[in-house]
């Protein structure tokens, strides 16, 4: 049973809406390196901004599979708003597990945005009644139209080591440097921000090994069957509808542009009629076909689980990290296909499928997303071999 309170082609329509909008302003914020004001408005009325904010702050805590369509849906208009769209419902996600009265501040603002990053390039030191954390943190996407971050930084543990802390920061705190000039993805606005002996409270800390255990500290949302799943699968999830999503506009905009083409230097007035343009675009559709049946068992895996309670395996952590790298790879293989196909005249800026190239192949070069990295994981798996990260 589908867990969000409002039917998910409702918010499927919602996405559609704003397709157009999103569309007009994607060379503005290719320029800028940010997404528009206006466009992050209405995500924010039209409620894309709450997908996974908890439902009792007037969020829809919407299923895997309703996250999945909508943000593949809103990639049609444009890859990074898509993005961020899922950035800020895995910042939302990640808040909803902090302590119930830390998120009665978080949420306090209608529509709150946060985003989040999670690798530990910040120091804290202990304080009274808290941390004192300083350093900055790369690819915050999302930043400039952020009300909060979840900063991850090395702390003092309790054995007197370091480890990995989850904090959460108010963005008026932390300073944005604006540094975001890239290929892919570059409407993201995924600047570096910098934290300078900022103090935050212990109960807006979480240490990452409770996190990635599932051990979360809200009373109120420890029986929803959406914050009742671990990190890096929900994470994953926000994010493949953006993989497939891209792959799906490459085969749209392809078979827009193709009546009336012609194949420059050679006999086909018509490149609809020539063999190898339908070996492309059947290819194409079949890895389109591949990612979504991947993408979708990723969802139903994550959404089933949240409802039965049931733990997660370990083989099942390192498989799903498999489909995850199997999704990106169909993907990405997808639009260099239809974008080899396309022509020099997809060379223009005005032409969407040289930025959703430019934008599948920043998607693939992410970290959590890079096809070899979660295929090494999931091998590793099948060998018999432990897990070498506790990304799981």
């Amino acid at each position: 049973m589908s867990p969000e309170a409002l039917p998910s082609e409702e918010l499927r329509k919602r996405a559609e809406g704003l397709v157009p909008l999103i569309r007009s302003h994607t060379a503005w914020s290719e320029e800028h390196r940010r997404p528009h004001d206006e466009v992050v408005e209405a995500l924010a009325a039209s409620g894309l901004t709450d997908l996974r904010r908890p439902r009792h702050y007037g969020g829809y805590e919407t299923s895997a599979r309703t996250l999945v369509d909508v943000i593949s849906v809103l990639t049609q208009g444009d890859g990074s708003t898509a993005w961020n769209t899922g950035v800020w419902a895995i910042g939302d996600w990640m808040a909803g597990n902090f302590p119930d009265h830390v998120q009665d501040e978080v949420f306090a603002t209608p529509h709150t945005r946060i985003c989040v990053v999670l690798s530990p390039t910040a120091a804290a030191t202990a304080a009274p009644g808290g941390l004192v954390v300083n350093g900055r943190w790369q690819f915050m996407s999302g930043a400039h139209h952020s009300h909060w971050q979840v900063v991850i930084a090395m702390a003092p543990a309790p054995n007197g080591s370091q480890w990995p802390v989850a904090a959460l920061v108010p963005m008026s705190e932390l300073e944005i440097v604006d540094d975001w000039h890239t290929t892919g993805l570059v409407g993201t606005g995924s600047v570096t921000t910098v934290a300078d002996d900022v103090f935050v409270p212990q109960d807006r800390v979480l240490p990452m090994v409770a996190i990635l255990q599932s051990q979360y500290a809200s009373e109120r949302n420890a029986t929803s069957a959406v914050f009742n799943t671990p990190m890096i699968p929900t994470g994953a999830a926000g994010f493949i509808g953006v993989a497939i999503g891209l792959a799906q506009a490459a085969r749209d905009e392809f078979l827009l542009r193709l009546p009336g083409r012609k194949i420059t230097y050679t006999g086909y007035e018509q490149q609809s009629d020539a063999p190898v343009t339908h070996f492309q675009v059947a290819e194409a559709s079949l890895l389109v076909d591949e990612a979504e049946f991947h993408a979708y068992r990723m969802a139903d895996l994550l959404d089933d689980k949240g409802v039965s309670g049931e733990p997660w395996k370990l083989d099942e952590r390192m498989r799903n990290r498999g489909w995850l790298g199997r999704v990106v790879q169909q993907s990405k293989a997808a639009v260099d296909l239809l974008a080899a196909a396309s022509g020099g005249s997809s060379l223009y800026r005005s032409v969407p499928i040289q930025r959703i190239q430019r934008d599948i192949q920043a998607f693939s070069l992410h970290a959590l997303m890079h096809p070899n990295t979660n295929f090494e994981l999931y091998g590793r798996g099948l060998s018999g071999l432990e897990p070498n990260t506790m990304y799981l």
